[in-house]
């Protein structure tokens, strides 16, 4: 088995650190030139760079005012001292000696600029010569505004004077100058200047966006990332407000900035688990409120209610309703405490309830130990009368269960009537809600009840002629009813397979 030498593990190391070191700088060098493009950046950089230009303006007008007067001053020095070598060579030169002598200077690019002169008398302002482009600054206007010399900025001409104290002779001589040179020479000088100021512009906006970075960008989008994050983390509930604070490692506004969004966060934390928890327990209630309201009344009724609705009825062609009692539950009450009374009587129609439900029909209501329940409403079906049929049927089985039966006593029976027929279903008043039913064919199905028999389902007529092809009847023949007369009834047996 080879052994690593541990130099090559020492190197391998040590290589490894300066990877992870170099790729720690560039992270950090991306973040860097990444903040550059945030929009503070830009404005702050456009800002500092503008201001300068601005200052280096101020100062630059001055400094080109001058060069243009150091330029003057420079043509005026040279075309003086020409002058002053031809005054000195030929003193008592005549006027066309004079000018033929500027000529000859011209012609040897001696005074290349020159592209005009005049020569006047300087006691009278007679002219006693010209060469070349007349200058404007005329004999009247030298004596007048003891002007000596003129610059024409449009025209690109400089006009120079000299007078007979400079000439030795009674001449006036104003000379032409072509100031173009002049001028390549500004446009030079003010192309240095301007660049000068571009770069010192450059480097101080780049110095100071250096240090801005540093102090005030990279902190405002960690900030900015921590906001978000911390807004993202209040959405979805994070339990772990200490996990999104901000380190604050800084004593200045953007410190108080971070220490604020601190105490802002965990505020917001408190209040919005108080608020969640509030929202639940809410909710609970509301979930209790409408069990106990779903309890009370039929889901659409319910939902009518919860929408502002009152005085809600609604007419029903078809519907059958059952009416059931416990036979013998009066005399049943004196022999048992009330407690197991109520908690007997809450077992069998906790019983009945289930039935209703499986056979997806309405509970009406408990009157002491009658309990009425109605097919074909509030949502009608076709198979109103066998639903109830098929409940009844199952009561009358449920009531004979062992749980049911006392000992030492007879069993419970029931005692059941059924009717079917149009009704009117609805919920009345503003206290204690129930949803009831009204009219004729109700108030029959009640009588089918009080005049059956214990243990026996009694139905009328029109309920028998609904289910005659799907159950077992027997007729019980004509009964006198309370308020209906003379009445055919049928005692219903079982269903057909």
């Amino acid at each position: 088995m080879t052994q690593s030498h541990p130099h090559a593990t020492e190197q391998a190391i040590v290589g490894t650190n300066s990877r992870v070191s170099s790729r720690k700088q560039q992270v950090h060098l991306l973040k860097i030139l990444a903040s550059y493009n945030a929009r503070l950046s830009r404005r702050l950089a456009l800002s500092v760079f503008t201001s300068f230009m601005v200052i280096e303006g101020i100062v630059f007008i001055p400094s080109i005012q001058n060069e243009v007067k150091r330029l003057e001053n420079q043509v005026k020095e040279v075309t003086s001292a020409k002058i002053e070598w031809l005054v000195e060579t030929d003193p008592n030169a005549t006027p066309e000696e004079m000018l033929n002598h500027i000529r000859t200077l011209q012609n040897k690019s001696m005074m290349q600029d020159l592209v005009g002169a005049v020569l006047y008398r300087d006691s009278d302002g007679q002219e006693l010569g010209r060469l070349g482009e007349v200058p404007q600054l005329t004999y009247a206007r030298i004596k007048q505004q003891q002007v000596r010399q003129h610059w024409f900025k449009l025209d690109r001409r400089f006009d120079t004077a000299w007078v007979s104290q400079d000439l030795r002779q009674d001449y006036l001589l104003v000379i032409r100058h072509d100031a173009f040179s002049i001028q390549g020479q500004l446009y030079a000088y003010a192309l240095r200047i301007f660049g000068i100021v571009v770069l010192i512009s450059i480097v101080i906006t780049g110095a100071t966006m250096v240090v801005v970075q540093s102090l005030v960008i990279v902190p405002i989008l960690k900030l900015r990332d921590q906001l978000m994050a911390a807004s993202e983390a209040l959405q979805q509930d994070q339990t772990d407000p200490q996990s999104q604070l901000m380190v604050i490692d800084r004593r200045d506004e953007l410190g108080d900035v971070m220490t604020a969004f601190n105490d802002s966060f965990l505020r917001n934390y408190e209040e919005m688990a108080r608020r969640k928890k509030a929202e639940g327990e809410a909710q609970t209630e509301r979930e209790k409120a409408e069990s106990l309201l779903l309890n009370i009344l039929p889901e659409p009724i319910a939902e009518e209610l919860k929408q502002g609705r009152r005085n809600i009825s609604d007419g029903f062609a078809a519907v059958s309703v059952l009416f059931a009692d416990i036979v013998g539950f009066t005399t049943l009450s004196t022999l048992i405490s009330v407690d197991d009374l109520v908690a007997m009587l809450n077992r069998i129609f906790s019983a009945f309830d289930e039935l209703s439900d499986r056979h997806g029909l309405e509970k009406i209501k408990t009157i002491g130990d009658n309990y009425m329940v109605a097919g074909g409403l509030p949502i009608p079906r076709e198979d109103h009368a066998a639903a109830i049929a098929d409940m009844a049927l199952e009561m009358q089985e449920v009531i004979t269960m062992p749980e049911f039966h006392i000992a030492d006593m007879e069993p419970l029976r029931l005692r059941i009537g059924i009717n079917s027929g149009p009704v009117i279903a609805g919920v009345i008043g503003n206290k204690k809600f129930i949803y009831d039913l009204w009219g004729d064919a109700v108030n029959t199905a009640s009588r089918m009840e009080s005049s059956s028999l214990p243990g026996c389902i009694q139905v009328t007529e029109s309920t028998y002629q609904i289910l005659k092809d799907t159950h077992h009847f027997e007729k019980r023949g004509t009964l006198p009813i309370k308020g209906k007369g003379e009445m055919v009834t049928y005692w219903l047996k079982g269903r057909k397979i």
